[in-house]
């Protein structure tokens, strides 16, 4: 026989209220532990009141997924915790994410219809065409968001009308630190024009946040925030970092300025040109002779104007201050930012390196109770509420068991007494022989007044006492008989 087949025959052979109470303990405990699960599972809800578009919730599950938040993908939205949906919307709304829906060529040209006026098929051809390219400029490292303008290009129809060629202006919104190098404003411009019709690079205006232009002709020398981040980089990669500290400035021309040179070379070894002086006096004739002679031998002469346009740089000053725990070489730190720096004395640049005590906070040590509390804190509400559980089970478990007993008990006496009371005295005291005397009491007491002495009068003087005492045991005058009060609601 099985194990399962034995355990079904062992339950069978529990008396009827054994298995009614177990019953009972156990859909108890079922009840307890599913209304426990439901009250530790967090309820869900949609993250967005609103569907999102499939980019949109790419972008949603990669940024949740980066902070290991716990969530349930949909077609259309996110399904998170109840309880936190708040604070991940205001996360990911200073993150950003999701970035507004940018419309396609196809998406914008899905309305157009046969009757649809040839302007309206052009603005949204634009649009379109910004949308497309926008979406592009995402991709790229350090762009946060982009829009884009695109005005094309305008023949000129009539005799009195101007041509207008096409140009495109773009805004490109950063992220936080980042900053492109020139090479990948001159890609961004090479991008849009080769998405316009027309459109050269040159038309192409990028600007920043600020309202800077990007990339400018006017402005090719390094930017002082290159300058300073090549030469922080450079310090600590050779010293270590929080060795130094760099801050450079740096100074441009406000206006554009010409300079005119001219150069003249002799042709050959001797000057391009000599001049010979003659004086003479005659004290007698009272006279005074001067004689002047020049000669000019030829020359190449060389003319050149250089134009100096606004914005170049200037002048470039820098400071440098070292760790004086370090005890740094000064002479070598000056060398390298000289070199990286690209410093000029006669453009009148200046660079500083100083040697000065840094200010450091104490750092707070944390010992193992820390560590540990740091593990526990997290852990502490469900230990508390499996504790709690516990000590519910532990202290209602044997109340629980102990009536259970009482009634199981109190059952088979009573079976007992039904059964006894149809058999004569003599064979009730048989049927008594093994019971302990509050079980024989608990019996006799439920037969007729006649029957129960008879039975008595069988039991030797000693037996018959004790159950006599257990049969007149007084009872609290706040209680009613015990059992008369569960044979009434059995």
């Amino acid at each position: 026989m099985s194990g399962a087949a034995q355990l079904l025959a062992r339950w069978s052979a529990l008396p009827r209220w054994t298995r009614v109470v177990c019953g009972g303990v156990i859909s108890i405990a079922l009840t307890l532990a599913i209304a426990a699960s439901i009250a530790l599972h967090p309820s869900r809800a949609t993250l967005f009141p609103t569907p999102l578009h499939p980019e949109q919730l790419a972008e949603v599950e990669e940024r949740l997924a980066e902070w290991n938040v716990a969530f349930m993908p949909a077609s259309d939205n996110v399904t998170v915790d109840a309880g936190r949906r708040n604070d991940l919307l205001l996360r990911l709304s200073l993150a950003g994410v999701p970035h507004s829906h940018l419309s396609s060529t196809g998406e914008a040209l899905a309305a157009i219809g046969v009757l649809t006026p040839q302007a309206v098929i052009d603005a949204q051809t634009r649009a379109g065409l910004a949308g497309d390219i926008e979406a592009g400029l995402r991709g790229i490292d350090g762009v946060d968001d982009a829009r884009v303008i695109v005005a094309p290009a305008k023949p000129a129809e009539f005799a009195d009308d101007t041509a207008h060629d096409a140009s495109a202006s773009v805004r490109l919104h950063l992220r936080t630190g980042a900053m492109l190098p020139r090479q990948a404003i001159a890609g961004i411009r090479a991008f849009v024009a080769a998405s316009v019709p027309q459109l050269e690079p040159a038309r192409v205006t990028v600007l920043d946040d600020r309202g800077l232009a990007l990339g400018d002709d006017a402005a090719k020398t390094d930017d002082a925030a290159d300058l300073q981040r090549s030469l922080q980089s450079a310090l600590d990669a050779a010293f270590g970092d929080g060795a130094a500290i760099v801050r450079v400035r740096v100074e441009y021309e406000p206006a554009r300025t010409a300079q005119h040179d001219v150069r003249r070379t002799p042709v050959g070894i001797a000057a391009i040109a000599q001049t010979r002086r003659t004086e003479t006096y005659d004290g007698g004739g009272k006279r005074y002779r001067r004689l002047e002679e020049g000669l000019d031998r030829g020359s190449e002469t060389v003319e050149s104007v250089a134009q100096v346009p606004a914005g170049a740089l200037k002048r470039l000053s820098a400071a440098v201050f070292v760790d004086q725990g370090r005890a740094l070489d000064l002479a070598k730190v000056r060398a390298l930012a000289s070199a990286t720096l690209g410093f000029d004395s006669r453009r009148g640049d200046a660079l500083a390196v100083e040697a000065v005590d840094f200010h450091r906070a104490a750092v707070t040590r944390k010992d193992g109770w820390w560590l540990l509390y740091g593990a526990i804190a997290p852990l502490a509400p469900a230990l508390i509420v499996a504790i709690g559980l516990v000590a519910c089970v532990r202290i209602a478990v044997p109340p629980v068991v102990a009536l259970a007993q009482g009634i199981i008990e109190r059952a088979a006496l009573e079976r007992a007494s039904k059964a006894a009371a149809g058999f004569p005295p003599a064979r009730v005291r048989t049927m008594l022989e093994q019971e302990p005397p509050y079980a024989a009491a608990a019996i006799i007491s439920a037969l007729p007044a006649a029957t129960a002495t008879a039975v008595l009068e069988l039991y030797p003087p000693h037996e018959r006492e004790a159950i006599v005492h257990r049969m007149q045991r007084p009872h609290t005058p706040l209680l009613s008989d015990a059992q008369e009060l569960l044979r009434r609601h059995v």
